[in-house]
């Protein structure tokens, strides 16, 4: 065999073969993006977020998720939180903004976005994650298990289950549109078959029970959906009469036949652009 020959085998071993696995610049990041096959975590320099004051009409929800981010980012007992509910309604954004707020404070509390098909490998992210000096705070988004999924039985190393446990320095934000995570009819056919069908749909319930807090978002009435829109013009100096405002919002959700924060912000970048407003 030439020696070409033989360089160009290990330049296509190198290639195949996974990279080994490195710790990204935590010091100077905030955010990350965890990819799995191979495993590594990608810094993001600009997360999408939302100022926190600008969500509107989920005062409750966001107090409480504040409140437990702050005692999980001082090194006090903190909770998982599933956000579940209406779509549109701020809960992705919500989480991401508690971030956004408390990591100008805290400097040692990270944020890590996995995605639902990833679950398989967060046993791998804790191990990673468990002797770092650092508190991360695990984010899934729009989470939910159809009927053959078994990513949900990976997602309980996360939460409470295991030998080992959660890490101390780790904790668990999920959203999704559905209260158990996983469809109505999938729950009510397990109780209509199997040698007992309780403890089948015990199984499947369980996983969302290993939440501490279960933050409830509602569809918002007019009221609430014009507000969000003023406090968009406050906040980014949009002059425009009120009337002239509150008519092209109601048009434009009854177009959309929705309303929630969504379509209030949707309206909103419509509304600038035709203003000239670049947000």
């Amino acid at each position: 065999m030439t020696q070409d020959f033989l360089e160009r085998i290990a330049d296509a071993l190198d290639r195949i073969s996974p990279r080994p696995f490195k710790i990204p610049d935590l010091e100077n990041h905030n955010t990350f993006l965890w990819h799995a096959s191979p495993d590594y975590l990608e810094p993001i320099s600009n997360i999408a977020s939302i100022d926190i004051n600008l969500l509107i009409g989920i005062d409750s929800a966001k107090a409480t998720l504040l409140k437990n981010t702050v005692q999980f980012s001082e090194g006090n007992s903190a909770n998982n939180a599933l956000l579940w509910g209406a779509r549109g309604m701020g809960k992705s954004s919500l989480v991401k903004a508690v971030h956004t707020s408390l990591v100008q404070k805290c400097s040692q509390l990270k944020i890590v976005e996995l995605q639902r098909d990833d679950l398989s490998s967060v046993t791998r992210l804790l191990a990673l994650l468990r002797d770092s000096q650092y508190r991360f705070l695990l984010f899934c988004d729009d989470l939910s298990f159809s009927y053959d999924d078994q990513n949900y039985k990976s997602l309980k190393a996360v939460l409470d289950g295991g030998i080992t446990g959660r890490p101390e320095n780790v904790i668990f934000y999920a959203t999704s549109n559905r209260r158990h995570l996983m469809p109505r009819d999938m729950i009510d056919n397990e109780r209509s078959r199997g040698v007992n069908p309780r403890e089948a749909v015990e199984e499947k319930i369980s996983l969302s029970d290993r939440f501490g807090l279960w933050l409830g978002f509602h569809p918002c009435d007019q009221n609430q959906y014009l507000e969000m829109i003023v406090g968009y013009c406050e906040k980014y100096d949009l002059k425009i009469e009120t009337d002239v405002l509150f008519s092209e919002a109601i048009e434009w959700q009854a177009t959309r036949g929705a309303r929630s924060g969504r379509v209030a912000w949707q309206f909103f970048i419509d509304l600038a652009g035709r203003n000239g407003l670049s947000i």
